[in-house]
């Protein structure tokens, strides 16, 4: 049996997608897997047990049936942070080495889900994913997400910590503007440093979708007309803060895209619906005049009225588009056909020892 530790250089950057296509690929593989999260921050109870929400979906995703009770053995909470400031939290290593002995029997792999940062994130109470993996004497796979840069030396510091351990780098959601540079410059460079990408997976806006429910409720807005639609999707916005003559010529240019607007700019809101945008955000807990009203049930699009001003609302929305978890099985399928298409497995088996051909 073989452990496949799964971290990331910051926190949201996409282990969630990376450790579902990874699993399906080894299932379909033929291999029989195993999967915990030792530490989780999305506590849910299930049966009657505390349980990180994004692990124990993850295991239905697998058709796994494992004891809740070790699918993770730390959820960060006020009560364990009271812990771990007193030193008590070292007691929860034996409680993970535990569990991950008692899950990995019968398997050809056991999949361990990291949280946050990889070096950094649990670094205060010694569950931090370094010291995770080391503990379980996993393999360790890293994911980097691209934002507005990619972060070569946390690769580079990682893999002298880990050497042979560190199997290799995924670069994920690289934008097309910066695939090229990625290509020819930042891989060479990575592999010359002994850090293997083992694939570069490019942007996709479906992934960052977040319905036009979840994304009022996000935003501590309401909707106020077209309430069947509030589970339509909502890929990206555009910020209406400019003359009526500039927001038509970006609109124009970016038309899937809800609008994040004043809401006694009725000019703007206008042109947006008419325009067919999918969703229409309103600042300022300002609520639409009657002719906007009548023409969003019309043409069908949903009204959302925010309490804050446009450059609040409009900073919340670029972290929800950023950190929105899979969720809908459309975004599912997408993430891992994304994933399956851009990675080299047939470096992944090797560093893992499993032999393809014996499984």
């Amino acid at each position: 049996m073989v452990g496949l530790y799964i971290g990331s250089t910051a926190g949201f950057s996409g282990k969630n997608l990376i450790t579902l296509a990874l699993g399906k690929k080894f299932q379909d593989e033929g291999l029989k897997i195993g999967y915990m999260k030792p530490v989780g921050a999305v506590p849910k109870e299930i049966d009657g047990t505390m349980v990180d929400e994004d692990a124990y979906k993850t295991a239905q995703f697998f058709n796994l049936s494992p004891d809740l009770s070790k699918l993770t053995q730390v959820l960060v909470s006020q009560d364990f942070k009271m812990k771990a400031y007193s030193g008590e939290c070292l007691l929860y290593k034996n409680d993970i080495q535990t569990a991950y002995q008692d899950m990995s029997k019968d398997k050809d792999l056991m999949l361990v889900g990291g949280s946050g940062s990889f070096l950094y994130t649990g670094k205060y109470c010694q569950l931090d994913g370094y010291s995770i993996s080391r503990l379980l004497g996993s393999k360790v796979v890293l994911i980097d997400r691209y934002r507005r840069e990619l972060n070569y030396d946390y690769l580079i510091a990682a893999k002298e910590m880990l050497g042979d351990d560190l199997v290799g780098a995924i670069l994920n959601d690289v934008p097309d503007y910066f695939m090229q540079e990625t290509q020819d410059f930042v891989v060479p460079m990575l592999e010359n440093r002994q850090v293997k990408v083992l694939g570069i997976i490019p942007h996709d806006d479906v992934l960052k979708a977040i319905t036009i429910g979840d994304l009022a409720s996000q935003l501590g807005g309401k909707i106020i007309s077209m309430h069947a639609k509030a589970d339509q999707i909502v890929q990206n916005f555009l910020i209406g803060t400019m003359q009526i003559e500039n927001f038509m010529t970006h609109f124009h240019k970016n038309k899937n895209v809800a609008v994040i607007v004043g809401g006694d700019r009725s000019d703007l809101q206008l042109v947006a619906l008419e325009g067919s945008c999918p969703c229409l955000i309103l600042t300022g807990n300002i609520y639409p005049n009657d002719i906007i009203l009548t023409r969003s049930e019309v043409l069908g699009i949903p009204i959302i009225v925010a309490r804050e001003d446009t450059f609040t609302v409009a900073q919340k929305m670029e972290n929800i588009l950023n950190r929105t978890k899979l969720r809908e099985n459309v975004k599912i399928e997408q993430g891992c056909r994304l994933v399956n298409e851009n990675l080299d497995y047939g470096h992944l088996f090797k560093e893992l020892g499993i032999n393809k051909q014996a499984v």
